[in-house]
């Protein structure tokens, strides 16, 4: 009962109560592509629920990127909380607040995926670039094909305010809205290694109506980009030199954002 598909299927909700949260997954798997989800998250008093929206793989060693919005008390902002991983190393944190209110409209966040960067997006408006640094060592998600999934669940014991602030389970049942979910990617075929886009699984062949295996930001596309860092973004990895003791990561001597 804690997804229900509403509106003549044009409409997905998800809700969390004190036994448990909830979650969807696609059907098929995907090796690069744009993906568009249109989200409306848990009005009111949020803490210490996290509603995401993301690609990922299995195992151990999977790869995955992330959206997860972090819940707060009525009144604070939410913080969308990005991340990369690799081979099963993550530790790429990029955190924002956002420029309006995410619970009373839905809005539409976009992942576009290929084998030279990754691109988040708001409303179009991109918000982070992770770029492939495999020429520094640094691994990059590329070699295995992903689900997109979504859910919605409980972290109070880190989500809000590092976890200083709880749920208010008399608050409960959370509830986020889903629609207007939109794929333009390569589907893997994992009974024929082959991709439907033609490519294998290190390469992502260029079809006229793709833009996006090689989409990158034009001047105007990095001029907002700067905008939302400068005046959005809460928390950079690349930032946090006491995180590191060894030294920041090399892809961030590399990265401009």
């Amino acid at each position: 009962q804690r997804a229900q598909i509403q509106d003549g299927g044009r409409l997905l909700t998800l809700s969390l109560d004190k036994i448990s949260g909830s979650g969807f997954q696609s059907k098929n798997e995907f090796l690069f592509g744009r993906f568009d989800m249109q989200l409306k998250l848990v009005p009111g008093n949020s803490a210490g629920t996290v509603t995401t929206f993301y690609l990922s793989s299995q195992g151990a060693g999977h790869d995955e990127i992330d959206f997860e919005f972090l819940g707060n008390s009525s009144g604070q902002p939410y913080t969308v909380h990005t991340n990369v991983y690799s081979q099963g190393k993550g530790n790429k944190e990029q955190q924002f607040h956002l420029w309006f209110d995410p619970t009373t409209s839905f809005h539409t966040y976009s992942i576009i995926w290929n084998s030279q960067r990754i691109i988040f997006l708001v409303d179009n408006i991109p918000i982070r670039v992770y770029n492939n640094h495999e020429a520094l060592g640094v691994a990059f998600p590329k070699n295995q094909a992903m689900r997109v999934y979504a859910s919605l669940w409980n972290a109070d014991d880190w989500a809000t305010q590092g976890g200083r602030v709880k749920t208010d389970w008399s608050m409960a049942p959370f509830t986020a809205s889903y629609r207007n979910f939109n794929t333009n990617a390569c589907v893997w075929s994992a009974a024929s290694s082959t991709s439907s886009c033609g490519g294998s699984k290190s390469t992502d062949s260029v079809n006229n109506d793709q833009t996006w295996q090689t989409q990158e930001l034009d001047a105007n596309g990095r001029n907002r980009l700067r905008w939302v860092q400068q005046k959005y973004m809460t928390y950079n990895y690349c930032a946090d030199v006491a995180r590191f003791s060894q030294g920041i990561p090399p892809e961030c001597k590399r990265s401009r954002f």
